[in-house]
């Protein structure tokens, strides 16, 4: 699992075919009914022809794409969320984060042992004490398209934008905090439990948040961009 996590982080158009021939050239003695039974356990998807991240459920809403076309020059016009997966030394955990889209300001983050919507409505809610996004994006996942999770964004006004199913890059930018989450932290480090993934990430959150500077965002830190709602002054 965590070099299924590590490839996958590289390559998200692998599916389990394309994996286990990766980790069988890698000199390892698998094969595809273990494989894809992994990749299912981790929240793992190909990019296409199905969904990245969690799983649907066919009894929930769904809701429309609304950012095609859309000009977002400004933070809290639209927040998007996100989870993945964070191994650690035993077992792992899966990671929750909301983001501002216009700055790329990670509002809040929560971790979950497991796949239900309790943690992702958990940093719903810490993220609204910052404010309110006139449209909050996310995938077709059921921790997202759950009544807990929608009755809140409903109920603050928020307008609600799903990305279309298999279309990873409609939520481009979380899928680049991502990459910067696992290569600048959890790679770089070996949890041994959820108290101590919590701990560092605690840490390294403030960092992308303060200290490092985006090149998208003319080498601003996010919350400089959050705070004063304009990539130049």
């Amino acid at each position: 699992m965590r070099l299924i996590d590590e490839q996958y982080t590289k390559t998200p158009f692998y599916g389990s075919r394309k994996m286990t021939a990766h980790l069988q050239l890698q000199g390892h003695a698998v094969g595809r009914k273990r494989i894809a039974p992994l990749m299912r356990k981790m929240g793992l998807y190909a990019v296409f022809p199905g969904p990245k991240l969690s799983r649907g459920c066919p009894e929930h809403r769904k809701f429309p794409y609304l950012l095609r076309g859309l000009e977002i020059d400004r933070p809290d016009t639209v927040w998007c969320a996100d989870i993945t997966y964070i191994r650690m030394r035993t077992g792992f955990v899966y990671l929750v984060a909301i983001m501002d889209w216009f700055s790329r300001y990670v509002l809040a983050w929560e971790l979950s042992i497991t796949l239900e919507a309790d943690f992702c409505v958990a940093a719903l809610n810490r993220a609204l004490a910052f404010g309110t996004p006139e449209i909050f994006n996310t995938d077709q996942g059921v921790q997202f398209t759950s009544l807990e999770f929608t009755g809140v964004l409903e109920a603050h006004g928020i307008r609600i934008s799903m990305d279309g199913k298999g279309r990873v890059f409609d939520n481009i930018f979380v899928e680049r905090l991502w990459r910067s989450v696992k290569y600048e932290e959890v790679y770089l480090k070996d949890y041994c439990s959820v108290p101590d993934a919590r701990r560092n990430l605690d840490v390294y959150f403030p960092f992308y948040n303060n200290e490092r500077p985006h090149q998208a965002l003319g080498y601003k830190t996010p919350w400089e961009v959050y705070q004063s709602g304009a990539l130049v002054e």
